[in-house]
């Protein structure tokens, strides 16, 4: 593997474990209300965010993990259980309700203001762990030994497609508008209920992994790799 698939192929892991297109609804609900200079402000952030803590874990999270004698294992575990509870929220009926700022519309001429409001507010859960979960850390890790056996060049593809990851995702959220005045509530509610449950199953898939490489022979290989020649 040269640095150039190196990149892309962590770029295209990145793009789907960030999954912007799919936490579009929460975004919206987060952002309801606000101008478009507001949203562009809180995306910016957010994706800047996301792009510098990928790039903290890419040069250091491997020693970290070393650090405090954390294996990979139960990182994903933990992660796991996380995202379940997540998943879990994601499915009752004042979940969006919890992200909606009320002073949004009166606050439209203040973009600093409510961008920073917005990003505290969206820090955790949204940008950690829903955007970044246990699988995109695990991925970066993963990619940070594959590119020091490639050498500068591959440390240079994997921070170019961290920062496009981040970028498409930012281009992915400026466009809220239009798609949640499309979707409406009721269509966003209904996406974001069916993203519960897959996030769920996603939490649960993310537990059998770390069982199975913390004890070896527990679970039928079909369970912990479902599907070894494609898919995730």
């Amino acid at each position: 593997m040269d640095a150039v698939d190196l990149g892309v192929n962590l770029f295209v892991t990145l793009f789907a474990l960030l999954d912007p297109i799919g936490n579009l609804p929460i975004f919206a609900a987060a952002t309801a209300g606000a101008s478009l200079r507001q949203r562009v402000s809180v995306s910016a952030l957010i994706c800047v965010f996301a792009a510098v803590f990928l790039g903290f874990f890419f040069f250091s999270g491997l020693g970290l993990l070393q650090f405090f004698g954390i294996s990979l294992a139960a990182f994903r575990i933990a992660g796991g259980i996380l995202l379940l509870f997540l998943g879990l929220d994601m499915a009752r009926d004042d979940f969006l309700a919890s992200f909606v700022d009320k002073d949004a519309a009166s606050d439209l001429a203040d973009v600093r203001g409510y961008a920073k409001r917005r990003f505290q507010r969206l820090v955790v859960p949204f940008a950690i762990p829903l955007m970044i979960g246990p699988g995109a850390i695990s991925a970066i890790i993963i990619q940070a030994g594959e590119a020091q056996k490639i050498g500068p060049a591959g440390a240079a593809a994997s921070l170019i497609a961290i920062a496009a990851a981040a970028g498409v995702s930012f281009l992915c959220f400026c466009l809220t508008g239009p798609i949640s005045r499309l979707l409406g509530e009721v269509g966003l509610a209904i996406i974001v209920r069916v993203l519960g449950l897959i996030l769920c199953a996603l939490a649960i898939q993310f537990i059998l992994m770390g069982l199975g490489e913390a004890l070896p022979g527990m679970f039928a290989a079909g369970v912990t790799t479902p599907y070894p020649d494609g898919g995730h």
